[in-house]
């Protein structure tokens, strides 16, 4: 009887991890707004819904490094849902302290960008499955303000 049972267990297993799962990719990482405390970056991050239904999306989190030090870090709660069947853009905002920027010296003196490195990780609750974390990683580069930019927003 224990042999039939870690058979079905196997089985569902199986059935459970071959399922599709929605994907996400991170489409661009541009510059939002400046203040004097901090520069805000939005992340436009596409999610594909391989599923008939909207799916709610617990939360966002985020991390983004710059040279292995993590430059900022954050939560967007209860960000609404997936649509069925089809593709969602979501925007997240970034935070980034400007004394963060500061230690950040070498690399923003060589090209006036920052080099980075972002990861979000989408929090779903799947039917059946409960919640299942998509994981997303980007690399590349945002250009930071000049000081033009706080005179025209």
């Amino acid at each position: 009887m224990a042999g039939l049972i870690d058979k079905a267990k196997q089985f569902v297993s199986d059935a459970v991890a071959s399922m599709e799962k929605p994907e996400a990719t991170v489409k661009d990482v541009d510059l939002k707004s400046v203040c004097l405390s901090n520069v805000t970056y939005n992340a436009k991050v596409n999610v594909t819904n391989p599923y008939s239904v909207s799916i709610p999306i617990c939360e966002i989190r985020y991390v983004l490094k710059s040279f292995g030090s993590v430059i900022a870090t954050g939560t967007v709660p209860d960000p609404g849902s997936l649509k069925g069947d089809g593709d969602t853009l979501l925007d997240v905002e970034i935070k980034v302290p400007h004394s963060v920027l500061v230690s950040l010296v070498k690399d923003i003196a060589r090209d006036w960008d920052i080099d980075y490195d972002l990861q979000v990780n989408l929090v779903v609750d799947l039917p059946l499955l409960g919640e299942f974390t998509i994981p997303v990683n980007n690399k590349g580069e945002v250009k930071l303000p000049s000081l033009s930019d706080y005179f025209t927003k």
